[in-house]
């Protein structure tokens, strides 16, 4: 944090999207990013050499939900882990992965053949989520759907990443830590912070620490996921949190 501060024209910082600058809903739909966030964002631009939106989301649906990051100066969203980048108005990526859509044109039958109701599955473009946290017992549903998923992962060349009450099928290849360690050594930062909620930011958390660089990762804590907040230099208390914290950063730079 101490050289965040001293010099912010080399710092990144990378925020993952759901939970930590949009509080989590029962919908994915209906999430919206927390009103304060893009003011803050954008007096943050000013002073650091970089800010990175990394999320499981395509960069499109993170503008969408989150209405004024576009205006952010300088500001990168890395979506679907990676695989797809939003930048100066444009978005850049590979082709999408044959086995997404025929993992999700299985779906519906497997989810109906295991008895599971409130089951929800969100099509992602490079990725396919389902969602159990409106089922009558959210992490029963979780737990006896992890094994068909990872059979169905398995026969069309994907990997599942867990998170809270959600498991995603999407390629192998990339996740947060992987687009997080190649955006700074893309931008010859010389200190990182990451901010995120959930256990897909965990490989996140690694790449800072693996990057040699000065850096802190933050939590944006909830009772539902516990294992990030171990391994975390600071905890804050959801969106809220962050958004906090990170005014207090925009409040030092601006002295």
């Amino acid at each position: 944090m101490e050289a965040i501060l001293k010099d912010p024209a080399g710092a990144v910082i990378g925020l993952d999207f759901d939970g930590t600058l949009s509080p989590i809903v029962p919908d994915p739909a209906a999430a919206v990013i927390h009103p304060e966030a893009p003011g803050v964002l954008a007096e943050l631009g000013r002073h650091v050499r970089a800010v990175a939106v990394v999320t499981g989301r395509p960069p499109a649906t993170a503008l969408e939900l989150g209405p004024g990051l576009a205006e952010v100066p300088g500001l990168v969203i890395l979506g679907h882990y990676g695989f797809e980048r939003w930048e100066n108005g444009a978005i850049s990526g590979p082709p999408p992965p044959a086995g997404v859509p025929r993992a999700e044109a299985e779906l519906p039958l497997l989810i109906d053949s295991l008895g599971l109701k409130g089951v929800a599955i969100e099509d992602k473009g490079r990725a396919v989520a389902v969602h159990t946290r409106r089922a009558d017992d959210p992490e029963g549903a979780l737990e006896v759907l992890r094994a068909p998923l990872a059979e169905l992962a398995a026969r069309h060349d994907l990997v599942v990443e867990p998170g809270r009450f959600v498991l995603e099928l999407r390629p192998p290849g990339m996740d947060k830590g992987h687009a997080l360690g190649l955006f700074l050594a893309e931008r010859d930062a010389r200190s990182v912070m990451f901010a995120g909620d959930d256990l897909g930011d965990l490989a996140a958390f690694e790449a800072v620490r693996a990057s040699g660089l000065p850096g802190v990762t933050v939590c944006s804590g909830s009772t539902e996921v516990t294992a990030l907040a171990e391994r975390a230099d600071i905890v804050v208390d959801g969106p809220d949190g962050v958004v906090a914290l990170l005014r207090e950063l925009v409040s030092a730079f601006s002295g």
